[in-house]
């Protein structure tokens, strides 16, 4: 029997994202847009809700192409906010939106967005040693110093919880409990 962190449940979908996707360090820009976008929506609502509208926000957000995400017209941002696939937050939809065209432009200026994000740590994983779920927070400094970065860079929805929660996905953090297969396996 496999040991692993006890939030996915008996949940299939969850299990699978935090056995193969969950903390496995990012490189990606497109993948990275996906985290910050997903883990907005999140904002208010569990983990479990989003990641079952997946599929859809993928299509909403055109495959989470920051490009093409910030060139979204008015007619596409109103049909997301029509469609019952995603969370129809129409505050967050159009932060989405502003937030690709941000995150262009963070990437413009560092050569990547996964070199900009990655620059916070000098490249390496923050490598936690969590027994048990209570432990782990929900914001540091880590997370604090991205949200403010993030923030004068001109996005929204990215407070330090929800910074804190893309940095987890993406790897910069692990932090699956120590007792969890997946922890000895992303180093």
């Amino acid at each position: 029997m496999v040991t692993r962190c006890p939030w996915p449940g008996e949940d299939a979908l969850m299990q699978r994202y935090h056995d193969e996707e969950w903390g496995v360090p990012v490189q990606e820009d497109r993948r990275w847009m996906e985290y910050i976008i997903l883990d907005a929506f999140q904002a208010g609502l569990s983990w479990r809700t989003v990641l079952h509208k997946r599929a859809a926000f993928r299509q909403v957000f055109h495959d989470f192409d920051p490009l093409r995400i910030a060139r979204m017209t008015p007619n596409e941002i109103e049909a997301a906010r029509q469609n019952p696939g995603i969370i129809r937050n129409h505050l967050k939809i159009k932060a989405a939106v502003k937030n690709a065209a941000c995150f262009l432009d963070l990437a413009e200026g560092h050569g990547t967005f996964n070199r900009f994000i990655w620059s916070f740590t000098g490249g390496k994983v923050v490598r936690n040693r969590w027994r048990r779920p209570e432990e782990i927070p929900a914001a540091t400094p880590l997370s604090d110093a991205v949200s403010k970065a993030l923030k004068q860079a001109g996005f929204s929805f990215v407070g330090s919880t929800i910074c804190y929660a893309f940095l987890q996905a993406g790897g910069i953090v692990n932090d699956h409990l120590v007792g969890c297969f997946r922890y000895k396996a992303l180093g």
